[in-house]
């Protein structure tokens, strides 16, 4: 009996290391924003953030720590969004001695160092697809068991936003977050669009300065998306909408000029890393207000604005940048509808859904600073 005992145990032992195994082997097939299916160990457990500002997203699914599946990531974050960086690093020490990849587009990414992280996957964009196609990067991983799976928040956001929210929160094994996240999203787009439907509407011309400052070149804005369709949501018009063919693009100043915009919107953020100095204007979590105003009231000097109607109006405004890349887009449509048609969303308050975004999802508090103003000259 006794022996008989033994046999039952070690055969239950046998059944539960095998039904373990298979639970560590199980793989899921996911569709990404490129098409592709893809087939995944999951939950992933092992990650690499081919773009570092992905943590937008990956800090609300592992909102208790977002460093904990992350095994290396794009160096971007530190750079183009300094202020979350810091605050990120701060609350979450691990994230600074994670290991950094360059670029896929610049042609700067160590592939034997991701092979050596052994990540369960690898999160590009979508915007590195023709690159990392170039490089063979998807054949190169998979002979070595590692996934390639595409992501966008940027290229076409309304279109991709959700779906990429619900492949990494599948991936991630935190499907109700996510869908909880998405239904939030569009609960406070719907806040927007829902009263506009029943309003009146003037639309204004609105000329979206992208990363005004960064460059000497002006002006850089958004065609039919991004931004730009913010705008066109928010209850405004375009002024790049048939100028810009795909997302990003350049307007002349005489077209700026000759257009004659009742707004201006310029999208920012803390670049002294890319423009040590620059004339970009550094809004953002914790930002110096009074500084970031003073920076837009200077790029409002610039030939293309001098006397358009926005500038003698005082209808000119600087947001951050980040938004545009990001799951957090429902919080800019809010900013800008207010800025368009104040009379409709008196009682809107974006820096309130900002706050609670951070409260309900982000593992960080809300520090205001995401947007600024001018007033109207006397």
């Amino acid at each position: 009996m006794r022996f008989l005992s033994l046999a039952a145990l070690l055969a239950s032992l046998v059944s539960a290391l095998a039904v373990s195994f298979a639970s560590a082997a199980e793989t899921v097939t996911v569709t990404d924003v490129a098409g592709r299916s893809v087939t995944v160990k999951a939950p992933v457990e092992r990650v690499i953030l081919g773009e570092g500002r992905q943590i937008y997203l990956v800090a609300a699914l592992d909102r208790d720590d977002p460093s904990r599946r992350v095994v290396g990531w794009r160096d971007d974050l530190s750079k183009a969004d300094p202020l979350n960086y810091k605050a990120y690093v701060e609350k979450f020490p691990r994230l600074a001695t994670l290991p950094t990849f360059g670029g896929m587009k610049e042609g700067v990414f160590d592939v034997e160092q991701a092979v050596t992280l052994k990540p369960d996957v690898l999160f590009m964009n979508i915007e590195a697809k023709v690159a990392v196609e170039e490089a063979r990067l998807v054949e190169t991983l998979s002979s070595v068991g590692i996934p390639v799976v595409y992501v966008d928040f940027r290229e076409k956001p309304f279109e991709n936003t959700e779906t990429s929210m619900r492949l990494m929160g599948k991936l991630f094994g935190k499907e109700e977050v996510a869908e909880e996240f998405i239904a939030y999203r569009a609960k406070e787009i719907a806040r927007v669009t829902d009263r506009l439907k029943q309003a009146s509407l003037q639309k204004p011309l609105v000329m979206v300065d992208r990363a005004g400052g960064y460059s000497d070149t002006c002006c850089m804005s958004f065609g039919r998306e991004n931004f730009g369709l913010m705008v066109e949501i928010a209850g405004g018009r375009n002024l790049a909408a048939d100028l810009i063919p795909g997302t990003f693009g350049v307007v002349n100043p005489e077209q700026i000029v000759s257009a004659n915009p009742d707004v201006v919107i310029v999208t920012g953020a803390s670049w002294d890393a890319y423009v040590p100095g620059g004339a970009w204007v550094g809004v953002g979590p914790g930002a110096d207000e009074a500084e970031a105003r003073r920076k837009l009231a200077n790029l409002m000097t610039r030939p293309a604005f001098t006397g358009v109607n926005a500038v003698r109006t005082g209808r000119v405004h600087a947001i951050w940048h980040q938004f545009y890349n990001s799951p957090y887009q429902f919080v800019a449509i809010q900013a800008i509808a207010k800025w368009l048609h104040p009379e409709i969303f008196r009682d809107l308050d974006p820096g309130k859904t900002m706050a609670e975004l951070h409260e309900r999802f982000l593992p960080l508090a809300y520090r205001p600073g995401y947007w600024v103003s001018l007033e109207a000259r006397q």
